[in-house]
Order: C-alpha cells, then sequence, then structure tokens
C-alpha cells in the first residue's frame, strides 16, 4: 500500500513591532548629560534616547547679561534639529534659556519641555517656603520668573529664595565630584526655614544624597521630574 504525505502549507505570522518613543536631550554643558540619561534609562528604558550638546551655549551665555535673540534662535534650531532626527519629545537640560525654550515649544507640535517646570510643580506640593540651590549663575533669574509664574498658575503664594554654590560647578568641571556634593551639601545645611529644596541645575542630582544627609526636609532634582513629565506628555499626546 503506497503512503502518500500532503505537506500542510506554511503558516506565517505577521509581527508589527511598534517603534521606541525617541527623546531628543539637549544640551549646553557636558555634565548635564549623565544625571539625565540615568534617569531615563530608570525611568523609562523602554525608550531611546539621543543627546545633542552645543557647549558654545552655556559659554555664551554666562557673558551675557540676558538672554538675546541670538542665543533664542540657536535654542529654536536644535529644536529644529531634534525635529529632523524623528524626536517624540524635547527636554533642554539647561535652566538658562528657559523664555526661549517656551518659544520653540509653541512653535512645534512635540513636547518641548523646560528643565525646570515638573521639578517646579513637585515642589508646590510640599509647602510655600522653597529654597533653591544653583551652581550656573546665570540661570538663577530665569529660573525664579519661571517659578514664579508656575505658583501663580497654580494659585500658590509660594515663594522662593535661591542660594548660589560657589566653586560647585568648577569642582564638577574638573571631575571632583566629592568635593561638588560636599559644598552643595554644605549650602543646604546653612539654609534655614525652607519647606523644601531645589537643586537647580541637571549636573547637581548626583549630589542628591549628601544633601539629604545634611537637611530634614525634602530634596527635589530636575532629572528624574521631567523624565516622568516628559513621558506623561508623550504617551497622552
Amino acid at each position: 500500500m503506497a503512503l502518500h504525505f500532503v505537506a500542510s502549507p506554511p503558516i506565517f505570522k505577521l509581527i508589527t513591532m511598534t517603534p521606541s518613543p525617541r527623546i531628543a536631550l539637549i544640551h549646553a554643558t557636558r555634565v548635564a548629560i549623565e544625571p539625565v540619561e540615568t534617569a531615563a534609562a530608570s525611568l523609562w528604558p523602554e525608550a531611546e534616547t539621543i543627546s545633542i550638546l552645543e557647549e558654545g551655549l552655556s559659554v555664551d551665555r554666562s557673558k551675557a547679561a540676558e538672554l538675546s535673540k541670538e542665543l533664542s534662535d540657536r535654542i529654536k534650531a536644535l529644536s529644529h534639529y531634534a525635529q529632523a532626527a524623528h524626536a517624540d519629545g524635547i527636554l533642554f537640560t539647561c535652566s538658562a534659556f528657559g523664555t526661549a525654550i517656551a518659544q520653540a515649544n509653541a512653535q512645534t507640535d512635540i513636547p518641548v519641555m523646560n528643565p525646570n517646570e515638573a521639578m517646579f510643580d513637585a515642589a508646590l506640593s510640599q509647602g510655600e517656603r522653597i529654597a533653591m540651590i544653583y551652581t550656573f549663575q546665570p540661570a538663577a533669574a530665569g529660573m525664579e520668573e519661571e517659578f514664579r509664574e508656575t505658583a501663580a498658575a497654580r494659585g500658590s503664594a509660594a515663594q522662593i529664595t535661591s542660594y548660589f554654590c560657589e566653586g560647585a560647578l568648577d569642582a564638577k568641571r574638573s571631575g571632583d565630584d566629592d568635593r561638588h556634593d560636599q559644598l552643595i551639601a554644605q549650602t543646604a545645611a546653612e539654609i534655614e526655614g525652607a519647606d523644601v529644596i531645589l537643586l537647580a541645575q541637571f549636573s547637581m542630582a548626583g549630589a542628591a544624597e549628601a544633601v539629604r544627609s545634611a537637611v530634614a526636609i525634602p530634596v527635589l532634582t530636575s532629572p528624574e521630574s521631567a523624565i516622568r513629565e516628559i513621558r506623561r506628555r508623550i504617551e497622552t499626546k
């Protein structure tokens, strides 16, 4: 008796891969890169991050009394570049360009965030006496104004007081992270009457544990707050 075998047609399963969301991280100093990339890897590992560094921004901003049109145009150009690189959202990590970042956000159809807005929102839930430590002097005035605008929009009477930590950024740039963290913790320990302490620059995030060991009030950093918020905006867009 002959045996006949009939081969069944192969079965193919079509698998559609959903592309990972892409976040463009735009930096004006290289010391901001590691803190936010670490936060992104921890809080949104599925996302793809690309870092764009333009160090001339911080160099030129430190020489200018105010944020010039030329610097603002460079911020907007970087935003356009990130969009051309297929970013789903843009996060600027330097706190000295708030007005220009807001202008870039108004001209795009993807989320564009400044470094501090998410941290400011979190601070308002902690009380009305806000202390902010900063290490890059040109950033302070703009951040204070952004905070007041945020508080007013939320109907909060919160007030912000800023404290400059001299020498910390130089220590960070020279690779002395321990000295950087120690100086910031010392500044924090001298603050009285605050409900919460903000570490203004992304580059300061590594000092958070040292500061928390030196004070008995909450300490907030920009990178983690910002990654959580840009994830929310991209996923709900």
